[in-house]
């Protein structure tokens, strides 16, 4: 990967990994919360699933781009484990806590199959990954990382892909629903084509 696309990519996973804790210190009049309803902000269970999801998918999308730099990964093999084993917790945590918020979707069910499809693949390919390693199954570990950094990605692409919908469309919820598979679906066919290179 060219230094400058990998700096800025790099930039991107931190900005927006950060972007969660803008949630702490606002109401409820911010980011994606503007469009829930009363009745789901109030419940203390879908509260506790989208903070869960949105700190620790943050964690694993500030921490998963340093994995990839093969000098990093050759000089500081420990580290590498530790990382490794604090992205698989966060994305255990984030991607069930995003399962159960799929079922009470905005923007209806095409809004929720496409958020709870990105929360099973981010999983199990995560998980995957991790027993591919266990296993000395270097080169499989590394392709489906990929593949789990790629779904982690998307709430990026979201972020990029949102405002230029709501533009198009002139309104959030068609928007909404387009990019509950934009957002992940077009990393993943990049992912694929980077292992198939690879190999």
């Amino acid at each position: 990967m060219n230094r400058f696309v990998f700096y800025f990519f790099a930039l991107l996973c931190v900005l927006i990994g950060l972007y969660p804790a803008i949630y702490f210190f606002v109401g409820n009049d911010f980011g994606l919360k503007v469009h829930k309803p009363d009745v789901l902000l109030n419940d203390i269970y879908w509260n506790a699933a989208f903070y869960l999801h949105i700190v620790f998918g943050g964690i694993a999308l500030l921490i998963g781009w340093m994995q990839f730099p093969a000098k990093f990964r050759r000089k500081h093999i420990r580290w590498h484990r530790r990382i490794g084993l604090s992205y698989l917790f966060a994305v255990v945590t984030s991607g069930l806590a995003a399962i159960y918020l799929s079922f009470m979707p905005t923007g209806g069910w095409i809004t929720g199959l496409g958020f709870f499809s990105l929360a099973i693949v981010w999983l199990s390919t995560t998980i995957a990954s991790y027993f591919a390693i266990s296993k000395n199954m270097i080169q499989r570990h590394r392709e489906l990382m990929i593949y789990s950094y790629a779904a982690c990605f998307g709430a990026v692409t979201l972020r990029l892909w949102l405002p230029i919908l709501i533009i198009i469309f002139g309104e959030f919820l068609p928007a909404y629903r387009i990019v509950a598979w934009l957002a992940w679906v077009p990393n993943i066919i990049v992912a694929a084509f980077i292992n198939h290179i690879k190999s």
